[in-house]
């Protein structure tokens, strides 16, 4: 294998990376501090001839392969045991074109990125809540955010992706050219290849209304159904995601709130910035809130809002479900679990998944969940080693707890490693096609470090 590799690096505009090198425990690092393997090679890929070198490069050696792109994802599916990780993390181009407001984006780039290099034309895509999350691992699994209810899910926004597959070959994956293909990577996760670009309609939106309220704990209830009422009346341009939490203990929060466990949601509203205030009148009213942080912002600030509050580095172990009533029970349940969160850092979201994408039919892509109002994650996050039990189970607690007011399956972003029958429920009728076309592109399911869509026998 050594002099396979010296030949290897011969081949490479990239960088191959070996556990006797000074940058091997750098180059494993992912933000997950909770996941600790240790690859047998890493390939820096500087483009995309070198990620076909790579996966030819695996695939002739009998390696477990693994793809890196920001390196975000909670279950650590970036990294592999004793393989082969091939590392996208510094292809980061991105071609906005602001008249046709599309972007064309490679793999290693984060939503920071991307916030950074659509903003200044006045356009934004609809992705993710936290500028450190990686643009191809949350595009690939569906792609919620801020903007969901005015502009769907990122995969709505796919145009073309070029995709290296598991023979080596590189195809472009869109509506007319490889439709299958097309089909299951708006949602399938990392099963069909290496993606090397995404090409994305972008949304004229520049600056928000947006941040976040706090009531007291004892309000939690009728924050919650005042939540779902407004939610459910409201027209798409708002949007707000529901929160159990406890008040992190320094600036800029004030000093009367830290450590307290409270309930809030986190606006933003992508209307007129005139009738912003009219909109949130009657939001205001309700309680009133303990801490109002709402107002104007370019969007960028709004996605990285909580960056600092979580660094890479932590300990998260993560469990998610599909939520379409907030019943009184379930309610109940939320209440009895979030009222116990174990730090500052941990917490739920109930994020909303209604509006524009409700407005694509559920077999129109690999995401099968179009039916349901919120994802709800549960997140146990630490910075201490010695705290991860109890955070991880404090959130498989919640999990089972409110269980059964959920739809079934999980959104495939929030997902550790669980078990096949979880994957399969997560695509609930799409799961057959895809492992269709799972068999046509990777028939000896040479991408099965991810949340696995197993190929038929």
């Amino acid at each position: 294998m050594k002099t396979k590799i010296e030949e290897l690096k011969l081949r490479t505009k990239g960088e191959i990376i070996l556990p006797n090198d000074k940058n091997y425990d750098e180059a494993r690092t992912i933000y997950n501090a909770m996941i600790d393997k240790h690859p047998a090679i890493i390939f820096k890929c500087k483009d995309v001839d070198d990620v076909i070198v790579a996966v030819n490069f695996g695939r002739e050696n009998g390696l477990e392969v693994s793809i890196r792109s920001g390196g975000h994802n909670g279950a650590g599916l970036a990294l592999v045991e004793g393989g082969l990780v091939i590392d996208l993390s510094i292809m980061k181009d991105i071609k906005v074109n602001p008249e046709k407001k599309t972007a064309k984006v490679q793999p290693g780039n984060t939503l920071r990125d991307l916030d950074k290099a659509t903003h200044e034309h006045g356009l934004a895509l609809p992705v993710g809540i936290n500028g450190t999350t990686g643009v191809a691992g949350l595009t690939l699994g569906g792609g919620l955010g801020y903007l969901s209810r005015i502009g769907g899910l990122a995969i709505d926004n796919l145009l073309e992706a070029e995709v290296v597959l598991a023979s080596g070959a590189l195809v472009t994956a869109n509506a007319i050219s490889h439709p299958d293909l097309f089909w299951a990577l708006r949602g399938g996760g990392g099963n069909f290849g290496v993606v090397t670009s995404f090409t994305f309609n972008l949304l004229p939106i520049t600056n928000v209304y947006a941040g976040p309220m706090f009531w007291p704990m004892e309000r939690a209830e009728e924050a919650m159904k005042f939540y779902d009422e407004v939610t459910k009346n409201a027209s798409n341009d708002l949007y707000g995601f529901f929160a159990f939490l406890m008040v992190p203990p320094g600036d800029p929060f004030p000093k009367e709130l830290h450590n307290q466990k409270v309930c809030g949601i986190v606006w933003c509203y992508t209307g007129s910035m005139e009738k912003a205030e009219e909109v949130f009148k009657p939001i205001r009213e309700f309680g009133p809130p303990i801490l109002d942080w709402v107002s104007e912002m370019p969007m960028p600030s709004l996605n990285g809002l909580f960056d600092d509050l979580y660094p890479e580095g932590l300990q998260w172990y993560w469990r998610a479900h599909y939520v379409n009533e907030l019943t009184h029970e379930c309610i109940q349940e939320n209440i009895k679990h979030g009222a116990n969160v174990p730090n500052f850092h941990s917490t739920t979201h109930f994020y909303p998944i209604d509006g524009k994408v409700h407005e694509t039919a559920q077999e129109d892509t690999a995401w099968a969940n179009r039916d349901a109002r919120w994802v709800q994650v549960i997140v146990g996050v630490t910075p201490e080693p010695s705290e991860a039990d109890k955070v991880t189970q404090w959130c498989k607690a919640y999990h089972e707890g409110v269980a059964p007011y959920a739809e079934g399956g999980a959104y495939v972003n929030f997902m550790m490693k669980e078990r096949q029958d979880r994957v399969k429920a997560g695509y609930k009728g799409n799961y057959g096609r895809l492992v269709q076309i799972k068999t046509k592109y990777d028939p000896t399911n040479f991408f099965h470090i991810n949340q696995n869509i197993k190929p038929a026998d």
